[in-house]
């Protein structure tokens, strides 16, 4: 490969939630390692591999000019993002006026429900569900209602249709909040799956905010399909947001956009998020944007996609011969598993509390899935170099999943 996904990074001291966050936030963090054990970050959703050499680069280009003042976006920031979809999503017809700037996804998601519906109002998300729109959406007073995925006959998640067009019913829903790629499930939807929830959300006049953030981290032979380009409707009815942050590793630069074909909601968003006087973009995370979407930013995600099956492969297959009772279905993106402890757990005599607090205590730092409605799940991140993932499964069967 042309690229490092083998280096194992020393993130210590070094502004990294998944290391020295560790121990920090009881319930939520995992706890720190019993002395002899060095931590495998395996929870907070950010990638343990050097970023692509492109971003840096360009980064350190900009650094050289020693003023940073106030500046309006580059034609080429809003260029790069047009042609990162075009080429990746087969998208056409998407010009500088669709894209805004977001200081982050879950705050145009926040945005873009304060200009669908009013505070208290009930708002429609599968579950399982990730915790940032749980803590985001109840943080502004909105009330969640789940429709639950459930597996089909092949362990596959699937929407459940029905429930969902009862429960938008029911609850006089007029806004809806949908995850592309899924997360923590890691499901790829399929054109025919979005088509049809479109199709219920066009019946009940249901807004809908889709969070694209995932959508360049899919598994070889899935392909994303973006919300807004099932049909027309579907165009003018989704306020869609992306970033290049989980993609390339940036969250801790801040940045992600929005992407909004109705000029009804566009102008609604940018006027919404411009009451707190809060968001503004970065001249640096400009930059590293235009350095992810350099022809080398495709070749790294590429590469990248490989390192991620792959490491999904071995876990999966590893957990399917060593841990009798552990079940998972193969996620089609992302580099998150979504573990099911329940079979274990009761024919062992032990809870999800006692899996996590082993495997903590030998560094190998999982996620409690609880706090995402897996009532007896691991949330495990699998953005690492290969050798680490190895050790972190053999820690696993070593201590925790002792047969």
């Amino acid at each position: 490969m042309k690229y490092d996904f083998t280096s194992i990074m020393d993130r210590r001291g070094m502004d990294a939630t998944a290391v020295d966050g560790l121990g920090s936030r009881p319930g939520f963090a995992p706890e720190r390692p019993k002395e002899g054990f060095d931590a495998i970050p395996m929870w907070v959703a950010d990638m343990n591999f050097p970023a692509c050499p492109t971003i840096p680069e360009t980064v350190a280009e900009r650094l050289k000019h020693p003023a940073y003042g106030y500046f309006p976006p580059r034609a080429e920031y809003f260029q790069e993002i047009i042609e990162w979809h075009e080429k990746r999503n087969g998208v056409t017809g998407l010009r500088p006026e669709h894209i805004g700037y977001e200081n982050g996804v879950l705050g145009g998601v926040v945005t873009a429900l304060n200009v669908f519906c009013s505070r208290g109002d009930n708002v429609l998300l599968h579950s399982p569900t990730y915790i940032g729109f749980t803590n985001s959406l109840n943080n502004n007073g909105y009330h969640i209602i789940h429709s639950p995925l459930v597996k089909d006959e092949k362990g596959i998640w699937r929407m459940d249709f029905e429930d969902m067009e009862k429960k938008i019913v029911d609850n006089k829903i007029h806004a809806a909040v949908f995850c592309s790629p899924h997360n923590p499930c890691g499901r790829v939807w399929e054109q025919w799956e979005i088509e049809k929830a479109m199709e219920i959300y066009k019946k009940h006049d249901v807004y809908v905010v889709s969070d694209e953030i995932w959508s360049d981290i899919i598994r070889p032979g899935y392909k994303h399909i973006p919300t807004q380009s099932v049909s027309e409707d579907a165009r003018m009815r989704t306020a869609a947001i992306y970033a290049p942050s989980k993609t390339f590793n940036l969250a801790g630069l801040i940045g992600s956009y929005h992407i909004v074909y109705n000029p009804w909601i566009k102008d609604r968003m940018v006027k919404e998020a411009s009451l707190g006087h809060y968001n503004s973009m970065n001249v640096l995370s400009m930059h590293a944007l235009i350095g992810a979407y350099k022809p080398e930013g495709y070749e790294w995600v590429d590469e990248l996609n490989q390192v991620i099956a792959g490491n999904v492969d071995y876990a999966c297959d590893f957990i399917e011969k060593n841990f009798p009772g552990v079940e998972i279905t193969k996620p089609e993106g992302t580099y998150m598993l979504f573990v099911d402890c329940t079979k274990w757990c009761e024919a062992h005599g032990k809870t999800i509390e006692d899996v996590e607090k082993a495997a903590w205590d030998v560094g190998v730092a999982i996620q409690d899935g609880k706090m995402f409605h897996g009532p007896c799940h691991l949330r495990i991140n699998l953005a690492l170099p290969l050798s680490r993932v190895q050790e972190a499964f053999d820690r696993l069967k070593k201590y925790v999943f002792i047969a």
